[in-house]
């Protein structure tokens, strides 16, 4: 029975497909290396037997001629473990590190994409799964390679020990699947506690983004020791799980090298008892003791190769889990057309709006007053073009189409709502500014610090826009976070602008001059093309728009000027005047 897919699901990957897709996307690098560890690993094999031949055939038999003759094989042995070992590790190292950052980036697009992705997990935990999760997968690369390659040396020392004396080999060959069978069954277990730690590492980093943005807020209302508490029982839940892990690869690690050390003695245990017995040759008995030495590193490889691809398979189905998750959005087929837009929003329900209808023509600054903060954080919501269809009620139409028969990438270019809690990144002032147009001339950067007020943050530092930014903007004061991104939104210039409250950290006089500098740069400087929308309770903000919607449970309850409401509304000048 055929399946089908909900459009804009985005699940376009397997869940379980991410290690396919590495081993498919270095199709090229990785049989190289693995063909060149290959050989490595068959000339280390090769060592202990032609020291075996060169005492046989050169010291016993005290041949000149010979002595040559082996000696330059076993140089030109070594000449192809160094170049092999070089070339072949370099090949593979680099496969892994260029799949990590391939799968880091396509983690980082998966969760920017503007559909928006449906994934109910933390920042901390994203950035785990983008991090460490990533190299893990990556990983599997390298432990197949090399697994190859052991296997490679396996099957070329037993052959020689077949060829020396056929018990010798047949040992090797039932111990060898007996040894690794046994420890395969462990693997199972592996991917579960790996997987474990991932998960619990993940909560832990998530708790830990989350008390390091919210520390002041905390400190304000005395919750610092609360919210160290989680961090802790979150932080040793993660300790215990990476103990299991650790132990469990602790005892694999050792049972492996334990059983492999018992093989190796008991060939070359076998190998000297056939010695004495004058069955093989002193240089047959070299090679079997230099082979019994060899035999753990390549076995013990082989032995470790499941636990480092069970590592790998839990990372990749976390990275699955992202990769393959559904889009919020579906793709719309229209793109906006050019020229001036108009927003109207018509019956829209969501959550507390009620049967909401608003029209804001193309080049007009209007601002929107709630009495209710839900109702603004729904309006906000509803006009950032992220929800799903199915989440609201009524039409958004700009310029006339439908936001949500617009591709995502047209409607967040042509409607930017800058959010009430925006975030900084790290690295300068002026990296933050221009993060939305990197090409921005030194005049448009100008004319938007002088507009969002946000010149002062700039001359207060000695470095100007070079003054470095710590993550999430911390460095920084509460005010001075609002004037950087609204100078950044501003500058993005987007057809329609919507800030929602935008001022709720500055002073009654930055406040004065941000209500100027926006209807200035965006209404007074050349045709009125732009449209903005100021979700607000500010008095200065509001006076300076061309009229104002009142919102009052869940619709639209009043419609003029800020001096005409002042006047006239007592909730209205209750709301707004200070």
């Amino acid at each position: 029975m055929s399946s089908t897919r909900a459009p804009g699901s985005g699940r376009s990957r397997d869940v379980h497909g991410v290690l396919k897709r590495v081993f498919r996307r270095n199709r090229g690098l990785f049989p190289l290396g693995t063909l060149l560890l290959c050989i490595y690993q068959v000339a280390e094999t090769l060592v202990p037997i032609a020291i075996g031949l060169f005492i046989d055939r050169v010291i016993s038999a005290a041949d000149e001629a010979a002595l040559i003759q082996y000696g330059g094989f076993l140089l030109a042995l070594f000449a192809v473990i160094v170049i092999t070992w070089r070339f072949g590790a370099r090949a593979i190292n680099r496969a892994v590190e260029n799949e990590a950052h391939h799968l880091r980036m396509e983690v980082a697009a998966r969760i920017l994409d503007p559909r928006g992705i449906r994934l109910r997990s933390r920042v901390g935990e994203l950035l785990t799964v983008s991090t460490q999760g990533t190299e893990n997968a990556a990983s599997a690369l390298s432990a197949g390679a090399r697994g190859i390659a052991a296997g490679a040396a396996a099957v070329v020392a037993i052959v020689a020990l077949i060829m020396i004396d056929v018990t010798l080999g047949l040992v090797v060959i039932i111990a060898t699947p007996v040894i690794l069978g046994a420890l395969q069954r462990v693997s199972p277990v592996i991917t579960r506690r790996a997987s474990a730690q991932h998960s619990a590492a993940g909560w832990a980093s998530a708790l830990a983004t989350d008390l390091v943005s919210g520390l002041r807020p905390l400190r304000g209302i005395g919750g610092e020791e609360m919210a160290a508490h989680r961090y802790r029982t979150q932080s040793r839940i993660a300790l215990r799980a990476a103990i299991r892990s650790a132990r469990v690869n602790g005892l694999y690690t050792s049972a492996s090298y334990t059983t492999n050390g018992i093989l190796a003695v008991v060939v070359a245990g076998y190998g000297g008892y056939l010695a004495l017995a004058g069955q093989i040759s002193p240089g047959e008995l070299i090679a079997v003791v230099g082979l019994s030495q060899f035999l753990p590193g390549p076995l013990g490889v082989l032995a470790a190769t499941p636990r480092g691809i069970a590592v790998a398979k839990a990372a990749s189905q976390r990275l699955g889990r992202i990769l393959g998750a559904a889009y919020v959005l579906a793709p719309g087929p229209l793109s906006l057309p050019q020229g001036r837009r108009d927003l109207e929003l018509s019956g829209v329900s969501y959550n507390t709006l009620h049967n909401l209808s608003l029209t804001v023509d193309a080049g007009e600054l209007v601002g929107i007053l709630s009495y209710d903060p839900h109702d603004a954080d729904a309006l906000v919501a509803v006009l950032s073009g992220r929800l799903p269809r199915e989440e609201y009620k009524g039409t958004v139409l700009v310029g006339g189409v439908s936001i949500a028969e617009v591709t995502p990438e047209h409607a967040q270019r042509a409607i930017l709502v800058e959010p009430h809690r925006t975030d900084l990144f790290a690295g300068t002032i002026g990296s933050n500014v221009c993060a939305g147009q990197p090409d921005a001339g030194a005049e448009q950067i100008e004319r938007v610090l002088d507009a969002s007020a946000a010149r002062d943050v700039v001359t207060l530092h000695p470095e100007g826009l070079d003054a470095p930014v710590t993550a999430r903007g911390a460095s920084l004061s509460g005010g001075q976070r609002q004037r950087v991104a609204l100078a950044r939104a501003l500058l993005t210039a987007p057809s329609i602008l919507v800030l929602h409250d935008p001022t709720t950290a500055v002073d009654a006089v930055t406040e004065q001059a941000i209500a100027r500098g926006i209807k200035d740069l965006r209404h007074h400087s050349g045709p009125r093309v732009h449209t903005t929308i100021i979700v607000t309770s500010s008095p200065a903000l509001l006076a300076c728009c061309d009229r104002v919607l009142v919102l009052d449970s869940g619709q639209v309850s009043a419609v003029a000027t800020h001096e005409q409401l002042a006047a006239s509304n007592e909730d209205y000048r209750r709301a707004v005047l200070r």
